[in-house]
């Protein structure tokens, strides 16, 4: 298997995580978000992915994009170390909580939108900034409530699932912009008791062979 990502993508991060979680090998092959004007945007990555994101996923003849896609793509067939509850209701719950930052939150901080708030539509640094922050606390606020339903050592009881997955990444962008995370109790427990995982350590984007 390869996949195609980027040290500081949320998205890839996740699927590096569910990678080590399975103890599978993948081989990894950077593609660099703003170096050259983005390499994601380069002809030969355009016909590997066509929306010119990361991460893309290469197993054989699959060619694999969209995070929660190659998650569950993982999953069904390498289903020792489960990344979610066996019971429907449950793995719904645990779903939703994923979709909650991969859909909901995550979109609004991703490069491509950041850049074009910079770029065409002119906003300064500071204005980013305070968009970033709004966004996210938003994401936050109505985490934070969930969590208190759900969490336990993680944010579905007591075992890693997807949504600790997604979660991880999120955090880490917003320590990236000082978003204060005082407010947020639960997510910022389940953030340091993941961080004391190797499969997480492993995954961190300081971590990786394209970091710098």
């Amino acid at each position: 298997m390869k996949l195609h990502g980027y040290w500081r993508s949320s998205a890839a991060y996740r699927v590096r995580i569910a990678l080590n979680l399975k103890g599978l090998q993948v081989e990894h092959c950077p593609v660099h978000l703003v170096k050259n004007g983005g390499e994601q945007h380069s002809a030969a990555y355009q016909q590997l992915n066509p929306s010119e994101l990361v991460p893309t996923l290469e197993d054989g003849e699959l060619s694999l994009n969209q995070s929660l896609a190659i998650i569950q793509y993982l999953e069904d067939n390498y289903p020792q170390v489960s990344l979610y509850p066996a019971e429907p209701a449950q793995k719904a719950r645990v779903m939703a909580l994923a979709l909650d930052i991969a859909c909901d939150m995550h979109p609004l901080n991703n490069l491509r939108v950041l850049q074009y708030l910079t770029g065409p539509l002119a906003l300064s640094e500071t204005q980013k900034i305070q968009w970033i922050k709004h966004w996210m606390t938003q994401g936050f606020n109505a985490l934070e409530k969930r969590l208190q339903q759900t969490a336990g050592l993680y944010c579905f009881g007591d075992r890693v699932t997807v949504a600790d997955l997604c979660l991880i990444p999120q955090v880490y962008n917003a320590l990236r912009f000082d978003v204060n995370m005082a407010d947020y109790p639960f997510i910022s427990a389940i953030y340091r008791r993941c961080n004391e995982l190797d499969a997480f350590c492993k995954a961190a984007p300081e971590q990786q062979v394209d970091a710098v």
